[in-house]
């Protein structure tokens, strides 16, 4: 019990007194996280907020059917 609360003391001290020391913990707890989010972020195409993009059907069938969009119900409401 007496060498785990020495472990522990000595760790805290590290991190306390240490920066070198400070930087790596914190590059291993969260700076590999936050590097893979930044890869993931880069890899998806950059969109600009508000835009709308709009895929259509390439195959041929479709091409001799109703080009119209869907029909949604609404209800108007009054004040």
């Amino acid at each position: 019990m007496k060498i785990l609360f020495n472990i522990l003391l000595v760790f805290v001290f590290l991190i306390a007194f240490v920066p070198a020391f400070r930087r790596f913990m914190f590059w291993l707890l969260v700076g590999r996280q936050l590097i893979k989010e930044q890869k993931k972020a880069n890899r998806q195409p950059e969109r600009r907020e508000g835009d709308v993009r709009v895929e259509r059907p390439t195959s041929k069938d479709d091409s001799s059917r109703f080009k119209g969009g869907e029909y949604v119900d609404y209800e108007e409401i009054k004040d």
